[in-house]
């Protein structure tokens, strides 16, 4: 019998993609304004060289155990505990400087000050538009109170917390929230969802995952030998992990549940 599901949240729940593909088109706007380059390329350089640096760093290995992204790292401040970080806190400004720049640069214009400008506008512009996909609060609005819900989430804690402080109203559907830089491992590794588990007092038979990401989302539900759901918005292929269930959207996720409460 199932007491409880577990979501992910961004791209599953938040439409994350969206709020930095936007952020993204306003900085870049905001540079054609001031030169005569092509908006598009200007990000497309500039998250080539994100991606880039970001591989560079010391702090990489660390960031892909927890699950922190090139363009999380554009934008958050990671005011969390511990010497990774304290490390990651220490090197964001310089990345978000130099991303901003080189991108400039690979378009023929050398202004270290305008990537400055650049590099501080990003992060107002994210925070400005946080974009929830429509069908997330009505599914979770008949889903409260019939079954614990527990969100799980890969990142910094500041992070997500910011991301959730921006759309405030997830807050109290969840009876547990977990982040991944606070437990010490992300998604796809067994031991965060056993921790889930073990906070919502349900056996793994008895919970369900629903995420978009194969490589964490699904990946650590196979491991862990919990059912999953993959939310498979834009048609992909499928990959290494196999979920359990495929839907294209969250409205499809009621008439699942409840076909899965009848088995």
């Amino acid at each position: 019998m199932l007491k409880a599901i577990i979501f992910d949240l961004d791209d599953t729940l938040l439409w994350d993609k969206k709020s930095v593909a936007e952020a993204f088109k306003s900085t870049c706007e905001l540079a054609g304004t001031k030169y005569d380059i092509n908006p598009a390329e200007l990000e497309e350089r500039v998250r080539e060289n994100a991606r880039t640096l970001y591989a560079s760093y010391d702090t990489y290995e660390f960031t892909q155990m927890i699950g922190i992204n090139p363009f999380e790292g554009l934008w958050g401040n990671f005011l969390d505990e511990g010497d990774s970080f304290q490390r990651l806190k220490e090197i964001v400004p310089g990345y978000r400087k130099e991303a901003w720049t080189k991108g400039l640069k690979d378009l023929g214009i050398d202004d270290l000050e305008f990537g400055s400008v650049l590099a501080k506008d990003f992060p107002v512009k994210r925070k400005e538009k946080a974009f929830v996909y429509e069908d997330s609060f009505s599914v979770l609005d008949q889903l409260k109170g019939k079954y614990q819900l527990l969100l799980l989430t890969n990142g910094s804690p500041s992070l997500q917390q910011t991301k959730l402080e921006l759309t405030p109203e997830f807050n109290s559907y969840f009876d547990h929230i977990v982040i991944s830089g606070a437990f010490g491992k992300g998604k796809p590794e067994p031991a965060i969802f056993a921790h889930a588990l073990e906070l919502l007092s349900v056996k793994k038979e008895e919970a369900l995952m629903i995420g978009d990401n194969l490589n964490t989302d699904i990946l650590g539900a196979v491991r862990s030998g919990i059912d999953s759901v993959w939310v498979n918005r834009h048609q992909m292929e499928k990959g290494d992990a196999t979920p359990t269930y495929e839907i294209t959207g969250l409205s499809e996720l009621l008439p699942l549940i409840r076909k899965v409460d009848q088995q």
